[in-house]
C-alpha cells in the first residue's frame, strides 16, 4: 500500500466524487479510479459505494478513512520534521560554556539561538573548564564547546571567535585597589587562587607563564573549578587571581577588578566541535555564535587548524 494511494482515497472520500478528487489532485479521473480499485483489491475491502450519481463510503471505508487521515497527518508532520532537521531547525544540542562565557556570553547566545530556532532543544552545561569540555566532546556528551584554547585532541576543530584582556581580580579591601592599573609584579608576594592545574586549564597556564616572565613563581593557595567559586574565594581575601575581563559580569560583592599595565595579556574564546558537515544543528549554532560575537565586538571569526600547536594566549611585556 503506497502513501500515494492513501492520498487518492482520502481525496475521493472528502470530495465524494471521483471527478472532484481528480481535479483536486491534478490527475486524470480514469487512472485515479484504477488506483482506488487496486487499493480495494490489496486490502480486500470495498471502500466506496458507487452509483451513477454519487460516491459514498462503506462502513469499512469510513473506519479506514478515520485511520488514514491520521496516518497522512503523521506522514506530513514526519516530512516537515525531516526537512527542519536537515536545515538544523529541529533536534537537541548539548553545549558547554567555560566559566567567564557562562556569565557573559551564554545568556545572549542561548536566547538568540532559541529565538532563531525555537524547536531546537539546548542542553546547556555551564562553567566547564577546557579539559572537561574536550573530554565530553570526545565522549559525545557535548556537541559544541565554548572554551579557552589550546585544545590538542584528535577530531576536535577549534575556531577562535574572540580575544579578550586578562585583568587582576582582587578583594575590594586589598591595598593595591587604590591604583587604577597594576603591574603583575605588584602581586609577587600574594597568594593566588587559580583554575585547576591538573589537567591544566588555559588560565592556570597563562598565570604561571606570566608570573615567571616577570620574575616570580606564583604561590597557589587554592584551586577552583568554577568561576563563581573562584571570585568568591578572592572576595573572601584568600588570594588574588588573573581572569578574563568578561568575568566582571558575575558581580560578586567584595571583589573588584584592575587592568594590568604590564604585562598586557589576552586570552581567546573559541568554539570547539566535531566535524559540523554531518550535523546541521552544529552548523546553525556556529552561525549564531559568530553573528552574536561580531555584533557585540565587531570581531571576525578566525578558523584555526585542529591540533595546531601554538601559544593561544598572548603576553606582551
Amino acid at each position: 500500500m503506497e502513501l500515494r494511494h492513501i492520498r487518492y482515497f482520502v481525496a475521493v472520500a472528502e470530495e465524494r466524487s471521483f471527478t472532484g478528487a481528480a481535479a483536486r489532485l491534478n490527475v486524470a479521473q480514469s487512472p485515479l479510479s484504477q488506483q482506488i480499485r487496486k487499493l480495494e483489491r490489496e486490502i480486500g475491502v470495498e471502500l466506496f459505494i458507487r452509483t451513477t450519481r454519487s460516491v459514498s463510503l462503506t462502513y469499512a471505508g469510513g473506519v479506514f478513512y478515520e485511520r488514514m487521515t491520521s496516518l497522512l497527518g503523521d506522514a506530513e508532520q514526519g516530512v516537515d520534521a525531516a526537512r527542519k532537521a536537515a536545515r538544523g531547525e529541529l533536534g537537541k544540542l548539548a553545549v558547554g560554556f567555560t566559566g567567564s562565557a557562562t556569565y557573559e556570553l551564554l545568556p545572549t547566545l542561548v536566547r538568540a539561538h532559541l529565538d532563531r530556532y525555537p524547536e531546537v532543544a539546548l542542553d546547556v552545561r555551564s562553567d566547564l573548564v577546557t579539559p572537561a569540555q574536550v573530554q565530553r566532546l570526545l565522549d559525545g556528551d557535548l556537541t559544541v564547546g565554548v572554551l579557552r584554547p589550546p585544545v590538542h585532541a584528535p577530531g576536535i576543530a577549534v575556531e577562535i571567535i574572540r580575544h579578550e584582556p586578562v585583568v587582576a581580580l582582587l578583594a575590594s579591601r586589598h591595598p593595591t585597589t587604590n591604583k587604577r592599573e597594576l603591574d603583575l609584579s605588584d602581586l609577587r608576594n600574594e597568594w593566588f587562587i587559580t583554575y585547576p592545574t591538573s589537567p591544566p586549564s588555559t588560565l592556570s597556564m597563562l598565570m604561571q607563564e606570566a608570573c615567571e616572565r616577570v620574575g616570580f613563581v606564583p604561590r597557589v593557595r587554592q584551586e577552583a573549578s568554577d568561576s563563581a567559586a573562584l571570585v568568591a574565594l578572592v572576595a573572601a581575601d584568600m588570594g588574588v587571581a588573573l581572569v578574563p575581563a568578561s568575568l566582571r559580569h558575575l558581580g560578586i560583592n567584595g571583589a573588584t577588578f584592575r587592568p594590568l599595565r604590564s604585562p598586557r595579556m589576552t586570552v581567546p574564546l573559541a568554539l570547539a566541535y566535531r566535524d559540523p558537515a554531518t550535523n546541521p544543528l552544529v552548523r546553525r549554532f556556529l552561525e549564531t555564535a559568530r553573528a552574536i560575537v561580531r555584533s557585540r565586538e565587531n570581531v571576525e571569526a578566525v578558523p584555526t587548524v585542529p591540533h595546531h600547536d601554538e601559544d593561544h594566549f598572548s603576553i606582551t611585556m
